[in-house]
């Protein structure tokens, strides 16, 4: 009877055991189950907060920089040297002065005179430079444009007097990539084309003005009011003179809205 009663105690305390193991392993379980779904919560709690942020936060747009600006150095008389932003070297009528020394991409040519063609002064050019003269730029009595992927060239007329036809000068209207412009009379007197310019805004213009080969400074300052440029320079202000090229009496006399005056050497941005 005894041992009996201890076989009993023995199985009671067994099973009150393993009941409290199974209590407690239901337990860490349960427990388990709480973490996880509190770390779960607690992701997707972040997730949306970053998502709200991100959609608060303004979208950052990068702007280009804006294209840089063509430089332009009065080499004397009608000679010109210009820089474009892209690196690329425009020479036009050249004939006096220095800066000769940059490679040529493109030259430009107004006319046939000796004092606008002295393209040997140009130490060198580089591989595709092209040259452009009047006599590419009027085709079929038409005046050409040119594009490239640093300036655009349109011939103009110019010409109009004894000394000058208007089917054997040009003058030209550059525009570069920042979309300033720049008009170059050649040697002229007034054209047809000038009234018409007023309608573009020009930004820079040349104007020849000696009174002997071309319209005098009179007739200049008219033909400056009519194209309305913002920028009006004289240049051509005194006969060919391979010593002198540039004028200072003279180019004060040019009496415009917008007069601006460039010495022989000067170098300007055109902005």
């Amino acid at each position: 009877m005894r041992k009996r009663l201890i076989i009993i105690a023995i199985i009671s305390i067994i099973a009150i055991t393993f009941s409290s193991c199974s209590k407690a392993e239901k337990a860490n379980e349960t427990l388990t189950s709480t973490k996880e779904e509190v770390e779960e919560s607690a992701v997707s709690v972040q997730e949306s907060v970053m998502v709200e942020k991100i959609a608060e936060e303004p979208a950052v747009i990068e702007e280009e920089e804006p294209m840089g600006a063509a430089k332009l150095l009065y080499q004397g008389h009608a000679s010109i040297r210009i820089v474009t932003a892209e690196g690329k070297v425009i020479y036009v009528d050249p004939f006096i002065g220095d800066g000769y020394d940059l490679p040529a991409d493109l030259i430009l040519l107004t006319h046939g005179h000796y004092d606008h063609t002295q393209t040997d002064m140009i130490k060198t050019k580089n591989a595709d430079c092209e040259t452009i003269t009047w006599k590419e730029a009027i085709k079929d009595g038409q005046h050409q444009t040119f594009e490239y992927d640093f300036v655009k060239v349109e011939a103009v007329e110019a010409g109009y007097n004894k000394n000058h036809s208007v089917n054997d000068c040009v003058g030209y209207i550059l525009t570069f990539s920042n979309g300033v412009t720049l008009y170059l009379s050649g040697d002229t007197s007034t054209t047809k084309d000038m009234e018409s310019m007023a309608e573009r805004n020009l930004d820079y213009a040349f104007f020849c003005c000696d009174g002997i080969y071309n319209m005098d400074m009179a007739e200049a300052i008219e033909c400056a009011k009519l194209v309305g440029a913002k920028h009006n320079i004289p240049y051509h202000m005194i006969p060919a003179n391979n010593g002198n090229g540039f004028d200072q009496a003279v180019a004060e006399t040019f009496d415009v809205p917008g007069k601006m005056i460039v010495a022989q050497g000067e170098e300007i941005e055109l902005n």
